[in-house]
């Protein structure tokens, strides 16, 4: 492992392993035993999107493991300026030991993978968003204790968490069904991907069916940053598309909610359901920090 880029790249094994991590990290830090395997070590923060967990999480998790982070707009950056990312990522390279950055096109992310030569996180594109799914895996072990036998169902947009979500729950053993209205489907690749796992993975524009007898049921917004002008046409084709207590219903009746923040409550979800699950779900935020840590060491420890 000298990258994430996406979880599809990852064996099922290595994800395990960044998890076991992450629950030995989180255990030390609720204990006070500091971890400080990357002191001296700097992280660049590359952000061309803007973010309150990705952001608040890298650079409190590198303080914690020791190490420093740099945080790095499009202000700051010639890349904002037309600087060709091939060049950037040699240049940072030189003087960092490691490069996190959460932009739009995934190209960009494996661009820099490919001409740098220090490791490089995905921490979020248009395509994917590892870094959450570890943190949601994360959550589902510690409230479920297992992945195996156990069902997760999807509400929504099949977006970047969608993306990871389908590759992420599949690798580690679980049975994933999503519900998303038509022209709103998941990456077609990951589709394919899915495929193998046979009657494993289902799709469909049903709600109710998606959600039947799962245990983890997940949402996100329906308009991602940067589709705020689709705002309208999307509240329109996501109308009924919601996390509530018609869904929780057929769910399982020990079944966990998650959902990555910002939530829109009344939209994807109801403030009832959401606040019932409130626990849940920001452990899940919480967890975010400690699973990165588990991937920054993994990369960037000698």
């Amino acid at each position: 492992m000298k990258h994430l880029l996406k979880l599809g790249d990852l064996s099922e094994k290595e994800i395990l392993e960044i998890l076991n991590l992450a629950d030995q990290l989180k255990y030390e830090r609720k204990h006070g035993i500091a971890h400080e395997h990357l002191k001296g070590k700097t992280l660049g923060m590359i952000f061309q999107k803007s973010s309150t967990r990705t952001r608040v999480s890298f650079e409190t998790g590198m303080y914690q493991l020791g190490g420093q982070a740099l945080f790095l707009s499009n202000r700051d950056l010639q890349i904002g300026r037309g600087e060709p990312v091939q060049d950037t990522a040699r240049v940072l390279s030189r003087y960092l030991d490691g490069i996190m950055i959460r932009t739009f096109e995934q190209k960009e992310v494996e661009d820099l993978a490919t001409y740098g030569s220090i490791p490089v996180i995905n921490g979020l594109t248009d395509y994917c968003h590892p870094c959450q799914i570890l943190a949601d895996l994360m959550t589902i072990r510690e409230y479920k204790g297992t992945f195996h036998g156990l069902k997760a169902c999807f509400i929504g947009d099949g977006n970047n968490m969608a993306n990871s979500l389908i590759v992420g729950c599949l690798k580690v053993g679980m049975s994933f069904a999503i519900a998303c209205p038509k022209g709103y489907e998941p990456d077609a690749g990951v589709l394919e991907f899915a495929k193998q796992y046979g009657d494993k993975f289902v799709m469909t524009t049903d709600v109710l069916e998606a959600a039947k007898d799962a245990d983890v049921v997940i949402t996100d917004v329906w308009a991602s940053m940067g589709q705020e002008d689709e705002k309208a046409k999307r509240e329109a084709a996501f109308a009924g598309y919601q996390v509530n207590d018609e869904v929780m219903a057929v769910a399982k009746p020990d079944a966990m909610v998650q959902h990555c923040l910002p939530a829109h409550r009344e939209e994807e979800i109801t403030t009832k359901v959401f606040e019932a699950h409130a626990d849940e779900i920001f452990e899940e935020a919480e967890n975010r920090l400690h699973a990165q840590k588990a991937v920054m060491v993994k990369l960037m420890k000698d």
